[in-house]
């Protein structure tokens, strides 16, 4: 009975231990060599913004601690972690930018931006308003400060018509609401998926906050044409482990 129990305080522990989430240097690790996988040069920038952290520290203490062995020792440590910070910074947006790289041109990728990544005072839904059930092209639609904004994704020959359609019907609801159109997908003019909430928030502020939220409730009312599996989370995307 002894040994059983034991068998099984073992097969308890061994199983906790399987499922626990890894820690956060593990998790760093993971997001490091996924992004070097996908984009080699952040290594160089990271090494790059670590030396000029260091440089800066030691030139910040031979002006303004020359002499002193205490203050000298202060700034280069300064710079040391000011450098680790840049580097973070540079990890996080490589990060971003490859985990996108690896969703972009699949169906529902706008989405996936639209549920993690909109610009603060957007708001939109992952699930498009207008699609092709055949295609698979969709329209997204996101209210912010600049207005309406409608998102194709796919090729500018199949979704220009989508765009126009909804565009219509937007602006026969909203007739005093500035909507802006754009397109993600392979076409040269067209918006990287990863630059997306950059350009969104380049819109020009036409609308106050109360006549954002106006907005957005009148467009629920409008529902969605055709429901499609939720766009992929591409921060749940984990590198694939060394064979």
């Amino acid at each position: 009975m002894a040994r059983m129990d034991k068998a099984e305080k073992a097969q308890k522990k061994a199983l906790k231990k399987a499922n626990k989430e890894p820690g956060r240097f593990k998790q760093m690790w993971q997001v490091f060599q996924m992004t070097r996988k996908h984009d080699s040069s952040v290594v160089w920038y990271m090494a790059l913004s670590l030396v000029g952290g260091l440089v800066l520290g030691l030139a910040l203490a031979l002006w303004l601690s020359s002499g002193n062995v205490f203050g000298t020792v202060m700034w280069i440590i300064a710079g040391f972690f000011a450098g680790i910070l840049g580097a973070m910074i540079i990890l996080g947006r490589r990060a971003e930018r490859a985990a996108y790289s690896q969703i972009e041109g699949q169906p529902g990728a706008v989405g996936a931006i639209f549920r993690s990544s909109l610009p603060r005072g957007w708001r939109g839904e992952e699930m498009p308003v207008h699609v092709n059930p055949r295609t698979q092209d969709a329209v997204y639609r996101a209210v912010g400060r600049g207005g309406v904004a409608l998102v194709a994704e796919g090729p500018q020959s199949r979704t220009k018509r989508l765009l126009d359609d909804e565009r219509r019907k937007v602006a026969r609801i909203l007739p005093n609401v500035p909507i802006t159109t754009f397109y993600v997908g392979p076409d040269e003019d067209s918006v990287p998926l990863h630059r997306l909430p950059k350009t969104l928030r380049k819109v020009k502020k036409n609308l106050t906050k109360p006549e954002v939220l106006a907005v957005s409730n009148r467009l629920s009312s409008l529902g969605n044409s055709l429901p499609i599996p939720k766009g992929v989370d591409p921060f749940k995307v984990r590198p694939q482990r060394a064979r």
